[in-house]
């Protein structure tokens, strides 16, 4: 195992796999399911929504607030080559898709457990979520150009091996 990877090296590596692994998972949502809801029946759609949401819980609620604090804790414990100003950056978009989730996506799919199946409220989440796909893709721009920066300090003896 190389020296460097210490431990605020594997917090980077965890942080980005999450961040990666989020954003497709977050995708899966946006653009598959939220757009074929429109396809279940009135008389199922409360019953599916309903099963679904301990699942989005499991599968990306937990792992989005992993990232979070992980993110966080890059502040204090980044490996070489991985700045601190960037991770504000990236402090500045969870918080921002935090505050959408609980400000305005929680409250429409609340509304469409109570209603069912609404097309103006899959419509409105579905537009109202572009937000948080902008963040998150800008997020996880800046984490492979962290990552381009944390691969060029801890390769230069790659050379001489090549050599």
């Amino acid at each position: 195992m190389n020296s460097r990877l210490n431990a605020s090296t594997l917090l980077f590596l965890l942080t980005f796999a999450l961040t990666y692994y989020c954003l497709g998972a977050s995708f899966v949502e946006s653009f598959v399911n939220y757009r074929t809801w429109g396809l279940i029946g009135a008389d199922e759609f409360t019953a599916y929504h309903q099963a679904l949401s301990p699942l989005i819980v499991r599968i990306m609620v937990i792992p989005i607030a992993i990232k979070s604090v992980l993110v966080i804790l890059l502040l204090w414990f980044r490996p070489l080559g991985v700045p601190r100003w960037p991770i504000f950056f990236a402090i500045v978009f969870e918080l921002i898709n935090w505050a959408s989730t609980f400000a305005v996506q929680i409250p429409i799919q609340i509304q469409l457990s109570d209603v069912g199946n609404s097309p103006a409220l899959i419509e409105k989440l579905i537009f109202t979520d572009w937000l948080r796909k902008i963040t998150s893709i800008a997020n996880a721009l800046l984490f492979f150009w962290l990552m381009i920066g944390l691969l060029k300090t801890t390769s230069p003896g790659d050379s001489e091996r090549l050599k």
